[in-house]
Order: C-alpha cells, then structure tokens, then sequence
C-alpha cells in the first residue's frame, strides 16, 4: 500500500501525525498543521489507505486492523517517536496501535471526539451521509449544499471551490468524495460489541495506554457523549479531557482555532519548542 501525506515543518523538529477520520482527507488537518509548524513541530498530514491520494486497497480491506499495521509501519519508519492526533476513525487506529501488542513508541496522543463507547445515532447519521449520493454530484453547489444539511450550524464558507480537493471527478466529469467506495463495507453501525473495530478490543486497548494523552470532545456531538467520554477516562484516569463548546463530532472543523489551541497547550506543556516552518509532500509506503 502507497499512503500520500503532506508534511508541514522541519523534519528534524518533534514529529505529529494527524489522522483524519473515515471519508475524510489529510486536507482537514490544514489549518491545524501549519499552526503546528510554525510553533516547531513537524506535522505530517496522511491520507488513510483508501482516501484522498493514497492508494485503494485492491482486496477492499479496510479493516481496523488494516489501518493499524499501516500506522504501525509509519511509526516505524520515523526517525523519532512522535505525536499522534486522531480524529474519529484515526483516533481508534491510535487507540489500538499504541494499546495493543506489540508496543510502540509514542510521545503522546490526541483524541479527537472518539472512544471505544459511540453512540449508535451519531454513527448512523455519519455512514447514512457516506452512503448518499452513490452516483456523485453535478456541481459543487451540490456538495456545498450536501454539506450543509449534514452540518447545518456549521456557517457556510464565502466559496465551494475549497471542497474540491476533497473529491475525486470520473471520466464523466461527476464528482465524487475521494475514497473507496469499498470503504462502505467496513464502516458499519455498532451494534453490541460489533462495528469497524470492536468495542471491547477498544476497551482493552485503552487499558493498557500508559502515555500522556487528552480527549477533546465536541459538546454538541453526536457520536461521543459524555457518558462515552467518561468510561474513556475511567478506562484511561490519567488522561486530560477537555470540551470545546460550539462545536459538533467534526470540532477541528467547527472551532479550528479553539481546537488547535487546546492540541498546542497539550503538547507544548509536554515538551515545549521553538519556531520553524515549511511545507512539503512526501509519500511514505508502509
């Protein structure tokens, strides 16, 4: 598998791996990553297996377990152990990564709305949003609008054209979000202990972490509640949580700054650093 990702910073600078969530891109890690550099941190921005410019797996496996041998063989491949903010679906591959054996170095890590405990509404709507619109889209009004209704307190932006780069156009000219469709198959609603990763593998996992870590939550998602949140912390009592208010599951899209601002205070009260940036692409082929 061939993974695309954007790196922002000096490579020689403390390594943070951002992990977008299911149907996402590494472009939602933007704004957050050049904040990230310019504060001394080497922010590397990935496409999942199966999203944005990565490749599309050609068996369609895009299991848990798919996606934490890809990390694991990234974190191999640094020079040194680095950072991880996971949002959604990247935040659990961390979860299971760094919680599971073998262990793995790691420096610290960032939850993004996400625990082994989700709620089967908030899950639903966000595979119900995935699975619409199978034959793509017309316009980019059309995903603007598609956006909207998904999303409808987020305040609309001044220009659809930034939606582009998370979208894929056929040999027709429709367009299409960029990721496998395959994906479908494994992002499926939890029910019990059932789901794209496994609640008590996810619970197991997260007693076992050892490492500094903080949980953000979106007070008004839907996929983490704070009963979810809670049985995190219990699971994991050394942990720092912190909620950001006006903001839903997608909080680094919601209230980037707010959010940046809480990722920055986390890490630099672990290992404060200077000031350097730059931005370059590279692939990195687990």
């Amino acid at each position: 598998m061939v993974l695309s990702a954007t790196q922002f910073g000096d490579p020689k600078s403390p390594q943070v791996l951002l992990l977008h969530g299911g149907g996402q891109t590494r472009h939602a890690w933007a704004h957050t990553a050049t904040a990230l550099a310019r504060s001394g941190y080497c922010a590397t921005c990935i496409d999942a297996r199966g999203h944005g410019q990565s490749q599309w797996c050609p068996e369609g496996d895009y299991s848990g377990t798919a996606l934490v041998s890809d990390l694991r063989a990234i974190i191999q491949s640094l020079p040194t152990s680095p950072y991880i903010v996971g949002a959604s679906m990247g935040g659990l591959t961390a979860m299971l990564t760094l919680g599971e054996e073998p262990p793995l170095p790691c420096r610290g890590l960032v939850l993004v709305d996400v625990a082994p405990r989700l709620e089967t509404k908030g899950v639903r709507r966000v595979i119900e949003f995935m699975r619409r619109h199978p034959d793509g889209f017309d316009s980019l009004d059309q995903v603007q609008d598609a956006v909207a209704a998904y999303n409808p307190t987020r305040k609309a932006p001044s220009s659809s054209q930034g939606l582009r780069k998370n979208l894929r156009q056929d040999a027709n000219g429709r367009l299409h979000w960029h990721w496998d469709p395959a994906f479908l198959d494994h992002a499926v609603i939890p029910e019990a202990n059932e789901g794209m990763f496994g609640r008590a593998r996810l619970n197991l996992a997260a007693s076992k972490l050892k490492l500094p870590i903080l949980l953000i939550r979106g007070h008004h998602s839907d996929v983490l509640s704070e009963a979810g949140a809670q049985e995190l912390l219990a699971l994991v009592p050394h942990a720092k949580y912190r909620v950001i208010h006006q903001a839903g599951h997608m909080v680094a899209g919601d209230r980037n700054s707010i959010f940046t601002g809480a990722v920055l205070d986390f890490l630099q009260h672990l290992d404060p650093q200077g000031n350097h940036i730059r931005s370059t692409d590279r692939r990195l082929t687990p």
